[in-house]
């Protein structure tokens, strides 16, 4: 693969780890991110990865003057949209910024492409476009409901993108729906590092093993599941950077969309993750239960059938594999600081 990549939110978790996939299999990759919950520093970690660093800009996805200037600078074959804010809980102060941050960017982003002829998109979704779900494992095909306003941003971009599809057959969107991305690089160079308080669940565990939290809070344990903690379907983020390689490849080859889940197929629970962290780690997670938070579901995890048979691509990393490479990027990240 040859194509010049535009990857938005590069900088941050999942778009840091895409950016690597894309570069070892020959991409060039231009980086656009506004570094409101990342590290700048994270284009030298790829650097040290990957053997060369991807073309940076420092911007906001909603800037268009930026984006003509982007596009016209560089040629741009496809995009990679993980820009956006992220946070459920967040997402019930700051309904209005999500909306401005996510389903606005990503129409500036989309106007941007249109102007430069540009029409093939991998869409960063999310599994909260379904809701409560009726049923586990959820089909592609699931009714699309959310419960909470980070979920409806979500929605509203893959409608806009739909239209977009069904009005003009030159667009090829992909639209990705995640599960529950976890873990990090093995090289220990970039991982999750959200600013304040993680709204995550496993780099909260990892603080608290690393002692920057005195314990994990674990909200609601009268869900209707085999301990009633929630249950989710963690997936280890180079799985999931690997999934929008493969979804790239498909836009490219098939010429047309496709929506699909990104996950495992199996769901773990809360406790089980912390469980599962001691084992791969050996430390001790101290917890407490809270009430439940709003918006949060019972169990969620994905069917992933059409992964296999359109993408063949399935995730292979474990949950131990998972565990353990969040615990090393913890322990970088704390040796950094204890050194600064």
């Amino acid at each position: 693969m040859k194509s010049t990549i535009l990857i938005t939110g590069g900088t941050g978790y999942i778009g840091s780890h895409a950016a690597v996939e894309l570069m070892q299999a020959g991409c060039n990759v231009v980086v656009l991110d506004n570094l409101c919950n990342s590290d700048v520093r994270v284009i030298e970690r790829l650097k040290n990865i990957c053997g060369n660093a991807p073309q940076f800009v420092n911007g906001d996805v909603r800037d268009s003057a930026l984006l003509d200037k982007v596009f016209a600078l560089h040629p741009i074959n496809a995009v990679m949209h993980f820009a956006g804010l992220k946070s459920v809980g967040e997402s019930w102060q700051q309904a209005a910024h999500y909306l401005d941050n996510n389903v606005g960017g990503t129409a500036c982003l989309v106007a941007a492409m249109e102007r430069a002829d540009v029409r093939r998109l991998v869409f960063s979704s999310s599994a909260t476009v379904y809701g409560q779900p009726d049923t586990v494992p959820i089909l592609e095909t699931a009714p699309l409901r959310t419960t909470n306003p980070y979920g409806r941003s979500k929605l509203l971009c893959e409608d806009m993108l739909r239209e977009l599809q069904a009005v003009d057959s030159r667009w090829q969107v992909a639209l990705l729906r995640y599960f529950n991305p976890v873990g990090a690089h093995a090289s220990g160079l970039i991982g999750e590092n959200p600013t304040g308080v993680p709204n995550n669940l496993m780099p909260y565990i990892a603080q608290v093993a690393s002692g920057r939290h005195p314990f994990l809070r674990v909200f609601g344990n009268d869900y209707p599941t085999i301990d009633g903690t929630g249950i989710r379907d963690y997936i280890h983020v180079v799985d999931l950077a690997q999934g929008h390689l493969a979804a790239l490849r498909y836009l490219e080859q098939v010429e047309k969309g496709i929506t699909v889940n990104l996950g495992t197929g199996s769901g773990v629970s809360v406790l089980q993750l912390v469980d599962a962290f001691k084992q791969a780690t050996g430390m001790e997670i101290p917890y407490q239960i809270y009430p439940r938070r709003p918006g949060d579901v019972a169990s969620c995890y994905a069917a992933t059938d059409l992964a296999l048979e359109a993408l063949s691509w399935r995730a292979l990393l474990p949950i131990e594999v998972m565990c353990a490479d969040a615990w090393r990027w913890e322990q970088s990240i704390k040796n950094a600081v204890d050194h600064d």
